[in-house]
């Protein structure tokens, strides 16, 4: 027998957007859901912070490249009041990213979105997203997000920067590490994987975000040497080296965890702190890619699992040098 699903009024859960709505959209697990609606992974930065002379709501950081992300959440429907924010924040900030969150938008403030997106270039972007909660008897109640505006072309998979760049690349190299990726991409797609790589480009890397910005997770191939690898990468200019040594302590349990051996890569002389893993097998046998892409979504998927959270929280005050 199947249940009905029924809609649950917001304020039945959320009595006020400061006191519960912004605290329960600001945590981990649900930040995470709203950053699956609008294809960015985001990491928190604060809470009612001053931007100019408004608090936004959220701030977050886009872990893909650090940009920010402003999020203002509605328990109503979309009123000017709000939207004259996001132009503020819009007017004060050279690069960002505004989600606009809400009951319901009229359709005024949806067609300004849309214009905003419209006469805005790639630094700025605009989301409009409604919330719902549903229940089916007396089942918790659970949120979903629709999305109702985005940037222009956002759910395209090529972008027209890596065409572009294509376009201009004459390098058998290059065509085939751009291939490879545009295959590994549909291999992802077609096994359902929660993975989510970047467009792809003609380089021998492909980036993959893991929750926290300064870290990321890399695909690698090598078409000289015939290997291809896995790698977390540490990018905090500052912090590279001692975030490196927090997780080089745990490497016993870190290694039982993979159920390997890794690479443990400080590089002194360079900024940036690497852990790799790496698969003699040659990227140039087309022949062979189904093997390989499913060895780099099984070890990718791995890397995500162990070292996430670890990621995540990792203090510099804990280091025992300090």
């Amino acid at each position: 027998m199947l249940g009905k699903l029924e809609k649950v009024e917001l304020r039945e859960i959320w009595q006020s957007e400061g006191q519960s709505f912004t605290p329960w959209l600001a945590e981990e697990k649900n930040l995470e859901m709203l950053g699956e609606a609008i294809g960015i992974e985001l990491e928190l930065e604060a809470q009612e912070k001053d931007v100019g002379p408004f608090r936004a709501d959220i701030l977050c950081n886009n872990t893909e490249d650090g940009s920010m992300v402003l999020i203002e959440n509605q328990i109503e429907r979309t009123d000017h009041k709000h939207l004259g924010q996001l132009l503020t924040y819009a007017a004060g900030l050279q690069s960002v990213t505004i989600v606009w969150v809400a009951s319901k938008f009229t359709e005024e403030h949806r067609a300004a979105l849309d214009w905003l997106n419209e006469i805005t270039d790639e630094k700025f972007r605009f989301f409009g997203l409604e919330v719902e909660l549903w229940r089916i008897g007396n089942s918790p109640a659970a949120p979903k997000f629709n999305v109702i505006s985005k940037p222009n072309n956002w759910s395209k998979t090529v972008s027209q920067a890596a065409k572009d760049i294509l376009d201009q690349t004459t390098s058998e190299t290059k065509l085939l590490q751009y291939r490879y990726w545009e295959e590994l991409t549909k291999y992802l797609e077609e096994n359902k994987s929660k993975l989510r790589p970047q467009d792809s480009r003609p380089k021998h890397w492909q980036i993959f975000t893991i929750g926290r910005s300064g870290f990321h997770l890399a695909a690698l191939l090598n078409t000289r040497d015939k290997k291809i690898g896995v790698e977390l990468v540490i990018v905090d200019k500052d912090e590279a080296k001692g975030f490196f040594h927090l997780l080089e302590k745990d490497r016993s349990a870190i290694e039982a965890e993979m159920r390997c051996a890794l690479e443990w890569k400080e590089n002194p002389e360079k900024t940036q702190s690497k852990i790799a893993l790496f698969r003699n097998s040659d990227p140039t046998d087309e022949s062979s890619w189904p093997s390989q892409h499913e060895w780099m979504k099984n070890t990718v998927e791995k890397f995500d699992a162990v070292f996430r959270k670890r990621v995540r929280s990792l203090n510099l005050d804990e280091r025992s040098d300090r």
